[in-house]
This record gives C-alpha cells, structure tokens and sequence, in this order.
C-alpha cells in the first residue's frame, strides 16, 4: 500500500515538473490573488508610514511631549521646564484662528507656532525666510495663493478682541508644513503674544533633550514640577516616539474604512481565485481520466488518488502564492523610488515577513481546497475509464438532483430576505438601516450561491439569447456556440466567475451613479455657485453689485436676499433667489411640480417644511415673517433642501410681503469665468473687494468640489478593487480556453481537414472566449443591479435609483473583448497545428 502510494504521488509531481505550462495555467489565479493581498498588506505600511512623516504633529527630533488636562501651561510653567537638567530646547505650540483684513468681514488664517529650524520644526521654506520679528509671519503655498500675497506684503491680523487694533504683519516667506489644505501662517513662539494681541498659554510643549541624557530622570522632574505648579490639574509627559505613534494610529484611522471596503473586496477577489482554480483542477484532471484510471487498475485506491490530487494543488498554490507574493514585495519596496521620480513623496514599507508567509500558507492551503472536489470527483474514476475518451466526462451535462435542490433552496432564501427587507423599508428609518445592508448582503450571498448551483441550467437559456446573432454568422459562429453550450458545466464554472465580477462592477456603477445624483442635489443646494459674498452688519449696497460684476473673472452674478419667518415653534428660512440664472441649480429634481413655475404668489417648498405644514403641490400656505405675511401656492416641492439652507424660494415681491423689503441684498452669488485669470487670483481679488465692502467672502467651489472628489475617489477605489475580480475572472476565461483548445486538438484538425480555414478556427475560439465573458456579464448584471436598487431603497437617499445604461452596456461589450482577448493566444496555438499532426494526436 504504501508504494503504490508514493508511487502515485511521485506520478502526479513528476507530471507537474514536465509540464510547467499546464502549472502556469493552472495557478495564475491564485498568483494573481496572492499578489493583490500581499500589495494591500504593504500598501497599508506605506500609507502609515507617509501619513506619519508627513501629517505628524511631533517632529522626528522630539525626545518628551509635555501636555496637561485642565488649564494649559504658562510661559512660566515653560521657563521652568527650560530651566530643567538635560532639557536642551523647549518649543510651545499651540494654533489659533484670526481674520484678515476687516475684523468682522475678514478671511480668516490659522497661525500656528513653529520654531521654523531645527529638531522641533515641522516647516520647509519654500522662498524667502522664516520670521524672526514679533510682527512677522511665514504663510503656506495655499494662503499665498488664495490671499495673493508673498514676501514683502503686510497682512492686517484681527485676534479674539474685536474692539483692538489689527497686528500689521509682515509676511517674510513661505512654507511647506504638515497640513496643506487650509490657510495656515506660522510664527515663533515667542511671537504668538504679539500677533494675537492676547498672552500666550501652551496645549503643549516639546523637549528636545541633551545627547545621552536621561529621558526617564527628565521626565520625573517635568512630571513632579507640573504635580506641584499650580493652576494645572493634571501633567503627563510622554516620550516623542509615543506620541509619533499616537498620532500615527490617529491619522491612520481615517483610511480604516477604506482599508476595511478593500479588506471586503480582497476577500471576494479571493474567493473568485478559488473558484477559477477549482474549474481549471476539474478540467485538467478530466483532461487527465486516462492516467487516473491506468493507476486505478495497476492497484491505486481511490483515497490515495485524493489524497496525490489535493498535494498536487497545494504545491501549485505554494509555487504560485510564493511568486505572487515575491512580486508584490519588489513592486511595494520600488514604490517610494518610483513615486520620487514621479515627484511625490512615499515611505518605504519594509518588508512584514509574517504577514507574507501568511499569504502563502493561506494561498497553499485555499489552493488544495479548490483542488479537493474535483479531486473527489477524479478519484471515482473506473478502470475501464482508461479505454475512453478524456473528453466524455468533462462535457457531462446537467445538475444532480441534490444540486439542483440546493440552488432551488437558496433562490427561495434570497427570495424570502428581500421580502423582509420591503417589509422593513415600511418602517420608520430610525429603526436600523443597518439591519437591511446585512440583509442586502444575505440576499447577495444567496443570489450568487444559487447562481453557482444553478449555473450549467442556466447557459442554455442565456445561450439561447447571446447565440442567435452568432449563429447568423456562419459555421464559425456555430461551432463556438455548440462548443459553449456542449459543455454546459465548464461555461457555467467560468462564467459564474465572470458573472460575479461584473455584479460587483455593475453595482458599483449603478450605486454610484444614484449616490452622484443625490449628491449633485445635495451640492446643487448648499454651494449652488463657485463664490459667495455674505453681508455682515450692512446690506450688500447696488454700487458692490456693480463691481462684482464689473470683475471679467467671474460671471452669473445673481443677488439675494433672506429672512426668517415663524410656523408654530418652528422658525425657517425664505430666500429670493433666481433659480434660472445659476447653472448649478439645473440638477435639483422636485418631487413635485416644476421649478419654472415659480413667480409671483407661487413658492417652491423645501421637502422639510412641506412635510411640517402637511402641504403638497397645489396647496395654499401661509408664511408669517417679523413684519408682515404672504400667503402663497405650493409651485414645487423639492426632495431635500432649498438652495443656500434655505426652506421656501419666492419670488422678490412675496419676499418683501414676507418682511424682506430693507434696501440692499443679505448676499451675492457668483461663477468663476472660465479661461480668465486663475481660481487663485479671482479669489484674491475678490477677497479684497469683499474687504473693501465689509462683507464676507466664501469659496463654495472648493466645498463642491471637496466633496465630490470625495465620491468619485470612493468610487475609483472600489472600481480598482472590483477589477481584480474581473482580471482573475478574465485569467480564468483564457485559461479554460487553452485547456480547452488543448483537450480538443483532435477535434481542432478535423476542422482544418475539412476545410475551416486558419482564421475561421482561430474566429471560432475567439467568440468562444467571448461567449464565456458576455454570458458571465449578463447573469452579472441580472444579479448586480437589483441589488444596487436595493441598496439605494435601504439607504433613504430620496431620490430614485439611476440607471445608466450606456456604462452597463459598455461593461458588457468590454468583456466581450477582453475575454476574446484572452482567448487570442490558445487561438493562435490551435491555428498553427498541422491538421495530420492534430487528427494523429493521442487523447
């Protein structure tokens, strides 16, 4: 027993070693999966370690962080801790807000304090030089930018105290710090006192220690000096490379979610890795029933076949993770080299030996287990199956009962959950939508589950349909339907794949297309223009009016004003704004009615305050302002807010009714003119112009802009992160082609004796791999877009689910041809064997 044993697996590895293409084919899945996994694991390195040299607080060359709970520390408190044995440098920080220019209409800066050289600075200067005068400053690239100011320039600083003088400061450079998404200006600390015009109490202070001191010893003497001063409460002193951590794990936090959604979608890229390397096990070992039944009848137990076919795919996963996991380690340590080149700056990641050993384990032991079914399946092989095609078993069509019982059960599950899931969308939201995005995952999990079951009964209907155009096209067209649809198991087993690729992908897209629109609505609403100027204690004057529109940077220069008014207990807020003159305002959809009906004794209703006064479209309102009254028809009724926050749009003469008739507008809403000057540029001159005029400035261009970057950015990542699935799905699709075409070379010069041409053979297996993709596409899209319709219902967004047709199309007619593509190379294989040597070939 034991030789035939060692003989069997000496048979199955000797077999591996002579044919390194079929180990190829067979394990470029998992190679693919182990890459992907072992980049995310160094990618997120990466990402810490970045995120930690460029966003830290605490700089590299801090020995001790002194901070308190309670009052913050005086410049007393920190005299003293300089006073210290083996404190060589303490810096104060601390970072505050003041207003440029009109102290009641300003722009506002935030000033923080940095030494500007040395260990403790967390500054680069750009140009110019760091401030050394107390009335001096160094701003950052934005600040220069958006205030139009560089050295030389004096800037009127407004502290807390509105009543002082402003600071005039001057700016002496600028500077790279540690945040670049706001107006920063920095300063000595030594400075803060003079350009707030208030003391100067630390959050906190850092120690730079003598060479070789004791940091244990420094720390007791901070600590019992702090326990005894007083006002304090509480002191803790921490060393730097605590707090440099602390802080790591701090900015860290806000990539956790991404990571997770990465985490979720590896899982599943993952998952469809195994499925392809169980199909290309089960098409190799039925390739391989010849063999199998020759040792079955010279001894071999069904058990040792098992057990020799499952060591067989866990040195396949081994080899493959191993590689896989070796390129993404060169790829992850060449990253920083690469982003240098490119100008950007990245953190090397080091090389985590554990978590990669993991991967290759995991790979190895995955890998055996895709192996394992088809194994079981080989194993049964009997002896006289060595006197019989290789083909025969591998084109068996139809499903066992059993499974057939199972895909039954699970639509009938999927079914069920989303039936709870309508039932749950009757309640109240407040009553846990988290619940239904389980469920949505319940039904998802399901839905795929009897797709897989399912699978082989399924090709021919949709065959039935992908097929008819094909067949129009001749013989070629023919075959390559027949050859898909002879083989109904091997179709569904990559297609299925295919399939779950595309559903993820689809969803994606049709999910994200929704959550754009309620987005765009959301945005149109809040920042309904690129600029806005907001009146102070004054009205914004005609003359101001005048000279916004006299800038040819921007352009749509639309005024208006706003008053409160009182429902009940309730207080709202009325606008007057022409919604035709600012193009932003074309995305908002009412719920009712129509926006261009608006005028004079008609209104357009915030969703919230139509829900408050139980009105509808059509209904008449009365709204009660301070001075007066205005009863008007219900024109519109819009899903969410009314532009600006607004609760009601009316036309001017209701507002004045309403009590808005004071001379003057409470604001003033503008575009950015194309191709006119700089964003940059057209800020500053409006800045000054709003500073002139006493009135507010705000740029609503870069909320929009922030916030839907932020969309798309989530929606590229989880497009990148879904393609993984499609490439493993692709790998699969040309991988089963090529074992494929392998298995059927006889077949393949029979048609070349006949008269197929080379390039018609070649056509044929060419559609055949796209076949597999456009099938695999459709089950994807029937699975996907329900399910990101669900998802939408269960978020509550208000509005309806959209769907973008022409992307889902394009998914479609992409997979045809890249899954033809992956085809190209076993087609190019079987159109070069001669037609004798193909028909003379073994099975």
């Amino acid at each position: 027993m034991g030789v035939v044993n060692t003989s069997v697996l000496r048979t199955q590895l000797r077999g591996i070693l002579t044919r390194p293409g079929r180990l190829l084919l067979t394990g470029l899945s998992v190679l693919v999966a182990a890459f992907v996994v072992s980049g995310a694991v160094l990618a997120y390195q990466t990402v810490t370690r970045t995120t930690l040299d460029t966003f830290s607080d605490t700089p590299p060359g801090t020995s001790l962080v002194v901070t308190v709970d309670g009052l913050p520390i005086t410049d007393e408190h920190r005299a003293a801790i300089d006073a210290l044995p083996g404190v060589a440098q303490t810096v104060g920080r601390i970072d505050t807000t003041l207003q440029v220019g009109d102290s009641s209409a300003g722009t506002s800066i935030r000033l923080v304090a940095d030494p500007g050289a040395g260990p403790l600075s967390r500054v680069t200067l750009r140009s110019g030089r760091y401030p050394t005068g107390t009335q001096e400053i160094a701003v950052n690239q934005r600040a220069a930018d958006r205030l139009g100011v560089g050295a030389g320039r004096i800037l009127r600083l407004y502290g807390g105290d509105p009543t002082a003088a402003p600071v005039p400061a001057t700016v002496t450079g600028v500077v790279d710090g540690p945040d670049a998404s706001e107006e920063q200006a920095y300063a000595p600390d030594t400075a803060m006192a003079t350009l707030t015009g208030t003391p100067i109490d630390w959050s906190r202070v850092d120690i730079v220690a003598v060479p070789d001191a004791d940091l244990d010893q420094i720390s007791a003497d901070v600590s019992a000096y702090l326990d005894q001063a007083e006002p304090l409460t509480y002191a803790g002193v921490a060393p730097g490379d605590v707090a440099r951590r602390a802080e790591a794990r701090a900015a860290v936090a806000r990539f956790d979610q991404v990571f997770a959604l990465a985490a979720m979608f590896l899982a599943i890229t993952v998952v469809a890795a195994v499925l392809v390397a169980s199909s290309t096990f089960r098409i190799v070992f039925a390739q391989r029933m010849r063999q199998l039944a020759l040792l079955r009848t010279i001894g071999a137990h069904r058990r040792q076949l098992v057990v020799a076919l499952t060591v067989e795919g866990a040195i396949v996963g081994l080899i493959a993770s191993a590689v896989g996991v070796l390129l993404a380690t060169v790829l992850g340590l060449a990253a920083p080299a690469l982003a240098s080149a490119a100008g950007r700056e990245l953190s090397a990641p080091g090389v985590p030996v554990g978590a990669m050993v993991t991967v290759v384990v995991g790979a190895m032991l995955l890998t055996a287990g895709a192996g394992l079914v088809p194994a079981l399946a080989a194993a049964k092989v009997p002896p006289l199956q060595a006197l019989r095609s290789a083909g025969t078993v591998a084109a068996e069509r139809g499903i066992t009962a059993g499974r057939l019982l199972v895909g039954l059960l699970l639509v009938a599950a999927s079914v069920g959950t989303v039936a709870l899931m309508f039932a749950g969308l009757r309640q109240p939201p407040e009553n846990g939508s988290g619940g239904a995005l389980f469920q949505i995952v319940a039904v998802g999990a399901f839905a795929f589950g009897a797709l897989i079951a399912l699978g082989p009964v399924l090709i021919r209907p949709v065959l039935a349909v992908t097929g008819w155009p094909l067949r129009r096209l001749g013989p070629t067209g023919t075959l390559a339907v027949s050859v898909v649809g002879g083989a109904p198991r091997r179709a569904a087993a990559v297609s299925v794949v295919v399939a779950l690729g595309v559903a993820l992908v689809g969803g994606a897209v049709v999910g994200t297309a929704s959550l754009r629109a309620f987005t765009d609505q959301k945005l149109a609403a809040r920042a309904p223009a690129d600029l806005a100027l907001f009146a102070q204690e004054q009205p914004i004057t005609p003359a101001v009016v005048d000279q916004l529109r006299a800038l040819d940077a921007v352009r749509h220069v639309t005024p208006f004003r706003q008053v409160q008014f009182v429902s009940g207990d309730l207080s709202y807020s009325a606008i007057d704004l022409d919604l035709a003159a600012l193009p932003q305002l074309a995305v908002l959809t009412p719920t009712g009615g129509a926006l261009a009906d608006l005028g004079p004794g008609r209104a357009v209703l915030a969703g919230t305050l139509a829900g408050d006064l139980g009105a509808g479209l059509g209904d008449q309102v009365t709204l009660r302002g301070d001075t007066g009254q205005v009863t008007v028809t219900v024109a519109a009724v819009l899903g969410g807010e009314a532009p600006l926050q607004a609760d009601v749009v009316l036309a001017p003469d209701d507002l004045d009714q309403l009590g808005g008739g004071d001379p003057g507008q409470t604001g003033l809403l503008a575009d950015f003119a194309g191709g006119v000057g700089t964003r940059d540029a057209t800020v500053a001159a409006v800045r000054q112009l709003g500073v002139a005029a006493g009135v507010d400035v705000a740029v609503l261009a870069d909320y929009r802009e922030s916030a839907d970057a932020e969309v798309s950015s989530l929606f590229l990542i989880a497009l990148g992160l879904l393609a993984l699935t499609v490439l493993i799905a692709v790998i699969g699709v040309g991988t089963t082609t090529a074992l494929s075409v392998l298995e059927r070379t006889q077949e393949s010069g029979l048609l070349r004796a006949l008269g197929l041409s080379r390039a018609r053979l070649r056509s044929m297996i060419l559609i055949e791999s796209g076949l597999y993709g456009v099938v695999g596409a459709l089950l994807g899209l029937a699975l996907g877009v329900p399910l990101a319709w669900l998802s939408i219902e269960v978020l509550r967004l208000g509005t309806p689910p959209v769907l973008p047709a022409g992307q889902l199309l394009l998914i479609v007619a992409a997979l045809a041809v890249i899954t033809a593509a992956a085809g190209l190379p076993p087609a190019r294989r079987a159109a070069r064997v001669s037609p004798i040597a193909a028909i003379g070939t073994p099975d």
